[in-house]
């Protein structure tokens, strides 16, 4: 099978061309994600089509597109059902429309961070484990859940994907969402400088300096010995345990993948979260492994593929 994949995220467009589980072709856009999704999908459009020319091809070759969208969508109807801050626009777009306008090829749609999950149970760090949770730290915080081999999305299609925004902090601030002291409001880049700024000592840190606060910056200046940044490093990490604690308590997975851009750290993230697992989580079989994501950037693209498949079966 052959598909085109296109992977809305909050600071990139990862788009794709997609064969028997791997990324043949691939490009990035920037997301924009603050202008109307409808504002985005002609230069989506014009870069899937480079991409299939690029590769020799024609779409008509393709089986069909995977779209993977960061927000609660219906994957039967392929419809956006909500807006968490970025893309504006989209319940009101037709997106199967589109994709028959462009291309003549059928479109299958899914919540990015559970799209991303079925790349890596099919293809990466999740293969051979039928049960399963991911966990995204990136822009903002996704998650997903494979139970007993199925894809978990629930008779709302929002089952699984919302543990990001989890409360961890009851007395923290609200979060775009209306929760308050979410996991994503505590500790994603998105609202990493906000988080920074109110510790005190911050106009004193290099973490000051940076004009656009990432967690690379953190980590970065923590292994220099920066009080601040270690602090925040580590309160960081702390969420992010009791998060995955919280998803195994849920869902009861056996292996819990975590992956996204914060993960250029991993090598001091995954001990983190392994050892407050371990610590912490309350199971009566062992414990959830805790292991990196294998497919970066491509985990959603790779699974638009299985998606496809899944919507012509």
């Amino acid at each position: 099978m052959t598909v085109m994949a296109c992977d809305f995220g909050g600071t990139r467009i990862k788009l794709g061309l997609v064969h028997s589980g791997s990324v043949l072709l691939d490009m990035v856009l920037p997301a924009d994600s603050r202008a109307p999704l409808a504002n985005r999908l002609p230069d989506v459009r014009n870069a899937l089509e480079e991409i299939i020319r690029k590769a020799g091809l024609y779409p008509q070759d393709c089986d069909g597109i995977g779209v993977g969208f960061p927000s609660v969508v219906d994957s039967r109807k392929k419809s956006i059902l909500d807006e968490f801050g970025k893309f504006s626009g989209g319940p009101t777009l037709d997106l199967q429309r589109w994709a028959r306008e462009a291309w003549d090829l059928p479109l299958a749609l899914e919540n990015d961070a559970r799209l991303a999950l079925i790349g890596e149970w099919q293809h990466g760090a999740g293969r051979g484990c039928d049960d399963l949770v991911m966990v995204t730290l990136g822009t903002g915080i996704g998650t997903g859940v494979i139970m007993d081999g199925r894809v978990v999305r629930g008779r709302h299609f929002q089952a699984g994907i919302l543990a990001g925004h989890s409360t961890i902090n009851f007395d923290g601030k609200v979060c775009h969402c209306g929760n308050i002291g979410c996991a994503e409001t505590e500790a994603s880049t998105m609202h990493l400088i906000e988080v920074a700024r109110d510790l005190d000592g911050f106009r004193s840190s290099g973490l000051s300096r940076f004009s656009h606060l990432d967690y690379a910056a953190v980590f970065h200046c923590a292994a220099e010995g920066d009080p601040i940044a270690l602090q925040l490093r580590d309160r960081s990490v702390q969420v992010w345990s009791a998060l995955v604690v919280n998803m195994i308590h849920a869902f009861d997975p056996s292996r819990v993948v975590i992956g996204g851009g914060v993960m250029g750290s991993a090598d001091i993230i995954l001990p983190a979260i392994q050892d407050y697992v371990d610590r912490h989580a309350r199971v009566t079989w062992g414990n959830a492994e805790i292991l990196h994501a294998e497919l970066g950037d491509t985990a959603a693209l790779v699974g638009s593929e299985w998606l496809v498949e899944e919507m012509l079966a």
